[in-house]
């Protein structure tokens, strides 16, 4: 069996299509822009550039644009203050700070601060719980995207056997409660669960989002399978050069992509859904704060 490839480049470039679309109707039928605020500290290359996509493609699918830059010294009162102002704010219907930030700063306590109906990133431990028990909420971007393109991929995943290796607050929970809310049978594992090759091996999805490069070798995939690779690591490639080094996933493709049915690459899998998926929970975000339907296809 050859796999499909998942191409989440092109999914993440449709979901912002129906994001553009929503954003147009909300503009043309109530008058309504969807506004995504992001918080950016200090000045770490990769978050920067990060950063600058995200408001790239906000504008380019209708959305309002707010960014902040803080210094690397800014204190905690002042970023509280500044993210007590956005939660009141009207025209911010998402808000975000990206991290990591400086070391005198928590992001734990950042995240609590920001209202849960703006926490676009699904991170407040209120949209956690109600995530778990079932309830409508802000869903992490990266699951999320996950689930979507599982839905695409399977259409009913009802009854589906479905292994999650990590248990991450940021992807591993909410994807298995995810999985459990399309009412999948579902097994959270991780690096020291005893003879994980059969817990993977009986498994009609994987997602596998350990943070080990290379972990699954595709003689542990089921035939058939659909494979989810939220891995991304960096490995030495000595065949490219001296000091170079290439990106991949949890999974060993290659050998997986000869038994899986459907595969994500790393990269150009599950990583263009992050940001996708972050405009789509903002206009999520809108509707719900005006009391409008929600966007179809675009939310858990």
């Amino acid at each position: 069996m050859s796999a499909t490839i998942i191409d989440g480049k092109a999914f993440a470039a449709k979901v912002r299509g129906k994001v553009a679309e929503h954003v147009a109707r909300l503009q043309k039928d109530h008058g309504i822009t969807p506004g995504l605020a992001v918080i950016l500290v200090g000045e770490d290359p990769a978050s920067a550039v990060y950063v600058r996509n995200k408001g790239k493609q906000t504008l380019e699918v209708g959305m309002a644009s707010i960014e902040h830059k803080l210094p690397a010294d800014v204190s905690q009162d002042e970023l509280y203050a500044l993210i007590d102002r956005l939660n009141g704010d009207p025209q911010v219907h998402g808000i975000l700070c990206q991290f990591p930030v400086p070391d005198h700063l928590s992001e734990t306590e950042i995240v609590a601060r920001i209202d849960p109906a703006k926490d676009v990133d699904g991170l407040h431990v209120i949209n956690a719980g109600l995530l778990a028990t079932g309830q409508r909420a802000m869903v992490s971007c990266t699951p999320l995207g996950c689930l979507m393109m599982l839905r695409d991929t399977l259409g009913s995943l009802s009854g589906l056997d479905a292994v999650v290796i990590g248990r991450s607050n940021l992807v591993g929970k909410p994807m298995a409660q995810l999985l459990l809310g399309e009412s999948c049978t579902v097994t959270i594992a991780h690096s020291r669960t005893r003879d994980l090759q059969s817990v993977v091996g009986r498994a009609d999805i994987v997602v596998a989002a350990v943070g080990r490069p290379e972990m699954v070798p595709g003689a542990w995939i089921k035939e058939g399978a659909t494979v989810i690779d939220v891995g991304i690591n960096r490995i030495p490639a000595p065949e490219r050069g001296e000091g170079k080094t290439r990106l991949v996933g949890d999974v060993d493709f290659a050998s997986a992509a000869e038994r899986a049915g459907a595969i994500t690459p790393v990269p150009g899998g599950v990583g263009p859904m992050t940001i996708a998926c972050l405009l789509a929970n903002t206009v999520t975000a809108c509707c719900r704060a005006n009391g409008l339907p929600e966007p179809e296809g675009l939310t858990a």
